[in-house]
């Protein structure tokens, strides 16, 4: 289990503070490591529960102007690696997890396709200036957001969401603001 949390505003630059807030809320989902991505409006987190790849797979993960924050397990990224270095694609760790960047860089969402396993995710493509939020088919693994004027707030659990002060309070509650992404 990790914990994945990020933040896109309008205008302005993400606060790596905030990320660091919301990230602690989420500690108890990974607590083998923290990171932290901050590019201009965008800002990602993960908290880590190392399981694969235990030295190198430390996110966010970036790779060809891809940046991934994942929670989960691909369950097939053995074979679906070998799949994409016949395609040319050359890996720098052992983690599951950088075979989504992989697929994703060379099929775009229809990589989504190609996952088989328990995952939910946050993937910035620098170059077409996109956010790409996913989870797997049966919605096994939690991924919330929050849709503010100006913001757009997302994480693994509510309660990361409530975290930044001057963004969100539990009084700002309203019926829909807070919705489950579904698969």
């Amino acid at each position: 289990m990790c914990g994945i949390a990020g933040i896109l505003l309008t205008h302005g630059v993400a606060d790596e503070a905030e990320l660091r807030r919301m990230a602690a809320a989420l500690a108890h989902r990974g607590p083998d490591d923290l990171g932290v991505y901050v590019a201009g409006s965008l800002g990602l987190a993960q908290t880590r529960l190392s399981i694969i790849d235990l030295e190198h797979g430390h996110q966010p993960m970036a790779d060809d102007g891809l940046v991934l924050a994942a929670n989960g397990e691909i369950f097939n990224f053995v074979e679906l690696r070998r799949h994409l270095e016949t395609r040319g694609r050359r890996f720098r760790t052992a983690s599951d997890s950088e075979t989504i960047l992989h697929a994703y860089a060379l099929d775009g969402l229809d990589a989504l396709t190609s996952l088989n396993g328990m995952f939910a995710f946050a993937l910035y493509d620098a170059r077409r200036r996109e956010l790409v939020l996913a989870r797997d088919r049966l919605g096994i693994k939690p991924l919330y957001y929050a849709r503010l004027p100006g913001l757009f707030l997302f994480a693994s659990e509510v309660k990361a969401l409530l975290t930044p002060p001057r963004r969100v309070r539990a009084s700002d509650l309203q019926p829909g603001l807070f919705e489950e992404i579904r698969g």
